[in-house]
């Protein structure tokens, strides 16, 4: 198995020291890159393009949130996880609406993380191995390359997505006119026993997908209130 090369941002020093040990030589496979606040993190991302970031939030110099701002601005695709001690909803729905993918509380354990870690790289890494001719057209208007994770307009313009958010419309594409339960959509995308969290989560996703596609009146994305969402199409 490749070794996975983990950014680590995290300014309490002897944390930083015990989840890359723990990583490197009890989990192993790993190869950690280590900052001290996201200034730090957002250097070493650029020079060493890691394959997963875990960032802690409240960091002195530059927290984590505008260093993952500032990395979701020129790439989508890299992992990000979110840990904290003080995890509200405000502050988890702050993070997903940035670009993150996860969070996890501290403290957590070497073993929980790798769970996180690996079962976001396999979806990133599913989706990237799709077949090209994945595209599927919505509505009158759009169309979702979902291999590539753009959302394309009849207009020619062009939008990205992150690949959790691809997935999430394929999803619903596939199934389309048909109720696709909330537990098979977290089941899927989201690899976390904090059911609340993950619910909210969704939340965030499916408003951010509403606003994607809510030029086209002929394609909407409907709660069934208890059950799960569906992609309906009208004339």
């Amino acid at each position: 198995m490749d070794t996975i090369k983990l950014l680590l941002v995290e300014d309490d020093n002897s944390l930083r020291y015990i989840v890359q040990s723990s990583l490197e030589d009890i989990i192993e496979g790993y190869e950690v890159l280590a900052a001290a606040n996201g200034e730090e993190g957002l250097k070493m991302w650029r020079e060493h393009q890691p394959d997963v970031i875990l960032s802690d939030i409240e960091m002195p110099v530059m927290d984590g949130y505008e260093m993952v701002r500032r990395i979701r601005e020129v790439d989508k695709e890299t992992p990000i996880i979110f840990s904290s001690g003080l995890v509200s909803p405000k502050s988890v729905l702050k993070g997903y609406e940035l670009g993150a993918n996860n969070y996890i509380k501290k403290p957590f354990i070497p073993d929980e993380l790798d769970a996180h870690i690996r079962a976001l790289l396999k979806l990133s890494k599913g989706e990237k191995a799709k077949d090209e001719s994945e595209c599927f057209k919505i509505g009158k208007e759009y169309v979702l390359d979902a291999t590539h994770a753009t959302l394309k307009h009849s207009s020619g313009e062009s939008k990205t997505l992150t690949v959790r958010e691809a997935g999430l419309l394929q999803m619903l594409c596939e199934n389309r006119g048909d109720v696709v339960r909330r537990e098979a959509i977290l089941d899927k995308f989201w690899n976390t026993e904090d059911d609340y969290f993950a619910s909210r989560s969704l939340d965030v996703f499916v408003t951010k997908l509403r606003k994607l596609i809510a030029e086209d009146s002929s394609v909407s994305i409907k709660t069934v209130k208890g059950v799960g969402l569906m992609l309906e199409e009208g004339v």
